[in-house]
């Protein structure tokens, strides 16, 4: 019960300086928040979470705008064409700002050039999950499920090509001797509908976006990415334990505005987000969804950023990856 009290006098002391910062002379009518996939995946859950108590810290209507397609791309073309007023701001992960400029040819963007680092929030890893038709119930009877039964050739869905997901399914047909043809979707909302029907056998994307199905027993997650088992999933191995190693640094999610946003605007979203993610009831969640909560501030975000990218170029060049698509 003492613990209970203690919990939710910390939730009301931080929902109460939600409402601390002051109003500001230039601040924007409504602040939109891009999401590159489409309603339904873990990236839009995540924003309209953040989103709800975001309005209350900045004091001012926040909307997520879905612009899914060609893994975040389009919505990242959409953030550099917007004013740089503080009106728009992208929610997204690793994907689009440190591998996507990597290996697709003129993307139409160039992080470092068009974008502005705004906080940071969490980390995350992606898995590997397996439809309920497929009987594996470990990574080894997977594998052993593909060369018995499929003759050494399966396909694996993926939220978005040229991804974290694409490069694992390549270096796990590699490391195995496997046929695994990596099959892209717009986004993981469409790729699980299509795991849950069985219309493919395994699927690879974030903890998060199949966090709910692998509790509901709809989908097993079989293996994690990343240094250590993933607290939302204590139970399933990392890839790592398993003998396949190189994939131990961990993706991001952050906020980015377009360059030339003023910095005062930077700094006080920053310090709103900041806010929104110590509230418990919004770490909980985040971490019920297989995130790890990390406040970063623009600066620790960028650095954070530049990290990841020097980390997946040598990846991608080890994969044979690097030339632009």
């Amino acid at each position: 019960m003492q613990q209970t009290r203690r919990q939710l006098l910390a939730s009301a002391l931080a929902a109460s300086a939600l409402h601390a910062l002051p109003a500001w002379a230039d601040a924007p009518k409504t602040l939109r928040i891009l999401v590159g996939f489409p309603p339904g995946g873990g990236s839009d859950a995540i924003a309209r979470l953040l989103a709800d108590k975001l309005k209350d810290a900045l004091g001012l209507p926040v909307v997520v705008d879905n612009r899914p397609g060609a893994g975040g791309q389009i919505a990242a073309l959409a953030l550099k064409s917007a004013p740089a007023d503080g009106g728009t701001l992208f929610l997204t992960h690793d994907h689009t700002i440190s591998i996507l400029p990597q290996v697709v040819k003129n993307p139409g963007f160039d992080p470092a050039r068009d974008f502005v680092a705004a906080g940071g929030f969490a980390t995350f890893v992606n898995c590997l999950a397996v439809a309920p038709g497929t009987p594996a119930t470990s990574f080894g009877e997977y594998v052993d499920w593909i060369r018995r039964q499929q003759g050494g050739r399966s396909a694996v869905g993926i939220p978005a090509p040229a991804s974290t997901p694409e490069f694992l399914v390549r270096l796990l047909g590699q490391r195995y001797g496997l046929d695994l043809v990596a099959v892209p979707y717009r986004g993981s909302a469409p790729m699980i509908g299509d795991m849950l029907g069985n219309q493919i056998a395994a699927g690879v994307a974030s903890v998060q976006d199949f966090i709910e199905n692998h509790r509901a027993g709809k989908l097993r997650v079989l293996a994690v990415l990343g240094g250590r088992r993933q607290a939302a999933l204590p139970d399933v191995p990392t890839f790592a334990e398993l003998g396949l190693s190189g994939f131990e640094d961990t993706p991001y999610y952050g906020f980015y505005a377009p360059a030339g946003t003023p910095q005062a605007f930077i700094q006080r979203f920053a310090a709103a987000l900041a806010q929104v993610v110590a509230i418990p009831e919004v770490r909980e969640q985040l971490t019920a969804m297989g995130l790890t909560v990390t406040a970063m501030t623009p600066e620790q975000l960028t650095a954070r950023e530049r990290a990841y990218t020097k980390v997946w170029a040598g990846i991608i060049g080890i994969l044979g990856a690097n030339s632009p698509r």
